[in-house]
């Protein structure tokens, strides 16, 4: 008895996913650059893609997961490469590390914004930031406070066209570390 030779694929199932996930996520800014999200099917990212629903599926929720799951990759790239070298940052340092990152991806964080998707951009800021509602009152309200902070400067700076300078939109938070000298006895 003659056995047929099986074709495998020369990917791991890891290695396949990350191959879907990067090609969808491609496929995704590259329609977005000439269509509104709500136009773009998931055939039509599927087809661009080169990858099957079936994939599609087993890696995302739908379309927006693509853009969030992109974000925070990014993003969480930067809050680690930030935080891990800088333990006692300011509020002005933050901003200034956000906006430098955020300048450093401007073109599709402007395509994020013309496609109206910036939105995704506050609630990876708040998982970020810790943000937890089940934690004490106040870790829940400071985390939501800077998270809520950084979206609202990020917000109207695209808002305004990003035409005011970085060092402008920081110079606009006040200096903690003056502050911390003065502290009241």
């Amino acid at each position: 008895m003659e056995q047929k030779h099986k074709s495998v694929s020369p990917f791991s199932n890891e290695n396949r996913n990350l191959y879907v996930v990067e090609h969808l996520t491609s496929a995704m800014f590259e329609l977005l650059e000439d269509k509104k999200f709500a136009d773009i099917s998931i055939s039509e990212l599927c087809d661009r893609a080169g990858v099957g629903r079936t994939s599609f599926y087993r890696n995302f929720a739908g379309k927006e997961d693509i853009v969030r799951k992109y974000l925070k990759k990014i993003l969480s790239k930067w809050h680690s490469s930030y935080f891990n070298s800088s333990a006692d940052s300011t509020e002005r340092e933050i901003v200034l590390s956000l906006f430098r990152h955020i300048e450093a991806n401007q073109k599709m964080y402007e395509l994020l914004n013309r496609r109206h998707l910036i939105f995704l951009l506050k609630d990876i800021l708040l998982e970020l930031s810790g943000f937890d509602c089940s934690k004490t009152m106040l870790e829940s309200y400071a985390s939501a406070y800077v998270a809520y902070t950084l979206y609202g400067f990020v917000e109207v700076w695209f808002m305004r066209g990003m035409k005011d300078s970085i060092d402008d939109l920081v110079a606009l938070i006040p200096d903690s570390s003056k502050d911390a000298g003065n502290c009241p006895k």
